[in-house]
Parts: C-alpha cells; sequence; structure tokens
C-alpha cells in the first residue's frame, strides 16, 4: 500500500489516495519517514554481493549456489534470504531444456558390454569417463562439440569442436583428456558412451586400448544409458550456448566454450561435489589418498 501511494502521490496528492483506499495518511507518513530497519540495511549491503556473485558465474546461478558461494566467501546468510533478494533484484537461474542426441547408433557392428548400467559412481578419478556429443546452432551453420567427463569430479577432462559431425571429433576430445591425464595410470579406466558411430568407430577403440581403458556401451540406446554425459550437456547447453548467444560460427563457439569448461572446471559449484568446483574437489580427494590416485580399487 506504502509503495502504491508513494509511486501515484505526484499525479493524485497523498491524502485524496488514502481517502479512496481507506488508509490513515498518519501510517503513510510514519511508514515514509521512520529510518531503516537493520533488516534493510542489510538487505542493501547483501544486494549488491549477491549480483557479483550471479555475475561473476555467467548468470546461470540459482539461489542455491549463489547462497553457497557466499558462505564460502565467509557472508553469514540464509538461504531464504538470498532467494529472496534475488527475487527482488529479478535475477535467477537458468533453467535446463530439452536435450537432443546427436550421435547415430551403429546397429550393424558388434559393440562392447555395458559396464555400467546406469550406475554413474567412481571411487576414484579415471575410474569412470562419460563421453557424448551435443550441437550449436549458428549462423553459418551447425557446429558439434564432443565432451568428456570424469564422473568422480565431473570435471571436463577432454573437449573438442567441428563443423562436421563425421570428423575425427570424438578423437580429438579424446587425445585432449588423455593428454589432461598425462602421468597418470588409465588402467582402471572405463570408458562409457552411447552406440555412437563415432565412439565404436576403429581408430577410437583402439585408442583406448592403447591408453589401458576398457570400452562401455549403453545397452538399452536410450538416453538414461548415458545419463551422466546427457545432464552435462544439458548444463553446457543452458549456461552457455542458451544464455550467451546466437552465435555466428565455429570460432566464438570455440572460444566461448574454452573459457566455459575453465569456469566448469575450476570455479562453477556442484551440488553433487558439496557445493565445491570439480578441480578443488580432486585436490581434496588427493590429499587425503596416501597412495597414487590411480592406484587399484
Amino acid at each position: 500500500m506504502t509503495q502504491y501511494i508513494r509511486t501515484h502521490r505526484e499525479r493524485w496528492g497523498v491524502e485524496p489516495i488514502c481517502r479512496v483506499l481507506q488508509f490513515a495518511p498518519a501510517t503513510y507518513y510514519a511508514a515514509t519517514t521512520r529510518p531503516p530497519s537493520a533488516r534493510q540495511l542489510r538487505d542493501e549491503q547483501l544486494k549488491p554481493e549477491i549480483t557479483r556473485v550471479w555475475t561473476d558465474n555467467r548468470r546461470v546461478y540459482g539461489a542455491d549456489k549463489v547462497w553457497a558461494q557466499l558462505r564460502r566467501e565467509g557472508h553469514p546468510v540464509a538461504r531464504c534470504t538470498v532467494e529472496r533478494l534475488m527475487r527482488e533484484l529479478g535475477i535467477r537461474g537458468v533453467v535446463r531444456g530439452k536435450t537432443v542426441r546427436t550421435t547415430v547408433a551403429d546397429v550393424e557392428s558388434q559393440r562392447p558390454a555395458d559396464l555400467v548400467e546406469r550406475q554413474f559412481r567412481a571411487s576414484a578419478p579415471n575410474r569412470l569417463w562419460v563421453a557424448d556429443l551435443t550441437y550449436v546452432k549458428t549462423h553459418s551453420g551447425w557446429v558439434f562439440v564432443a565432451f568428456i567427463v570424469d564422473v568422480f569430479s565431473r570435471r571436463v577432462v577432454g573437449w573438442q569442436a567441428s563443423r562436421s559431425l563425421r570428423a575425427d571429433l570424438a578423437l580429438d576430445a579424446l587425445e585432449m583428456a588423455i593428454w589432461a591425464r598425462r602421468g597418470e595410470d588409465l588402467g582402471a579406466l572405463i570408458h562409457h558412451s552411447d552406440r555412437g558411430v563415432q565412439y565404436l568407430a576403429i581408430r577410437y577403440t583402439e585408442r583406448l586400448a592403447d591408453a589401458g581403458a576398457v570400452t562401455s556401451v549403453g545397452s538399452r540406446g536410450d538416453s538414461y544409458d548415458n545419463a551422466l554425459a546427457e545432464s552435462f550437456n544439458g548444463l553446457y547447453k543452458a549456461e552457455l550456448i542458451r544464455n550467451d548467444g546466437p552465435w555466428t560460427g565455429l570460432d566464438d563457439v570455440e572460444f566461448a566454450t574454452l573459457e566455459y569448461v575453465d569456469w566448469f572446471n575450476h570455479r562453477r559449484l556442484h551440488t553433487e561435489l558439496g557445493m565445491r568446483p570439480p578441480a578443488e574437489f580432486e585436490a581434496e580427494y588427493a590429499q587425503q589418498e596416501p597412495a597414487p590416485m590411480a592406484a587399484s580399487q
């Protein structure tokens, strides 16, 4: 009521509005002249911090992650307060849309067994990687992006972008992942994907074997067989592609993806990791484990 009167008082005057609304003018004047409360002062201090955290994290965080980041920085604030102030500021987290499959199943060739059976859990780094492809619509045509994610930490260990779905897209992402984990034993690694021809290609499976990894392929042929990789693709599309587009072509998608992966690995808070970034989660694991990270289970 007070806000309504304040908004329209220049046109109609306070007393006439109060008569129509049956609202005591003294109540309005008291409300508008009293000093700010402690809560109001605290809100004004928090709003810039909330906006900063939201902006610094690609404008994709919802109340949970903004709240978690503020607490990591030493701000003692309640989650409900963050949610309320974000609503007042008109900011919110991104909402994921539907995913679309980009790989084409190879129904002719013999495929490896499904060693995961939809159990996307790992006890250490380099025990289970998941791989998948997604697509980006640009002004100059489609751009396809391949990702490989370590299930233990949700870290993106390899990625690659290309204008062609049939190029060495998946293999280049694999090479990046192997390079990123250089010096670490991949002998206990399971590499899981869907039944796309890119992942069943001879060169791809041979490269995995050379690295000491075991190939696993979803047996049922739906998105649940590679749900964690599909989930990452959904985040990528929501937090980067739809949030920052439109895109002109391969070059700007590639550069933006590079920046996104760096943020995702080193700064983005993950609910599954106790609101920690993947790199921090892996570093904590390495400090706690007396044995090498790639030791046998």
